[in-house]
């Protein structure tokens, strides 16, 4: 008989087998690759007009390999504001 194991009676308890598990969950973070092969354009033009178009980057490292990553929310309200009426 399989044992199950143990959790922390203050701690709560986590079921690996139910399907809310294995939903995948939308990055909150966007990185400038993933936000340019969104809008279809170069990173190069992600940097230049990311502040033209309202989208404050977070930049989490230093010098040539910092990663500078965006809101995926900031990203859909500026394209939503692009939108022909």
């Amino acid at each position: 008989m399989p044992v199950e194991p143990q959790s922390h009676p203050d701690e709560p308890h986590t079921d690996f087998t139910s399907p809310r598990r294995r939903r995948s969950v939308e990055p909150v973070l966007m990185d400038t690759a993933e936000v340019a092969a969104m809008l279809n354009m170069s990173t190069s033009w992600i940097y230049r007009e990311a502040s033209k178009l309202g989208l404050r980057g977070y930049k989490l490292g230093r010098g040539r390999n910092a990663k500078v990553l965006y809101k995926r929310s900031d990203i859909f309200k500026w394209l939503e504001q692009q939108k022909i009426h």
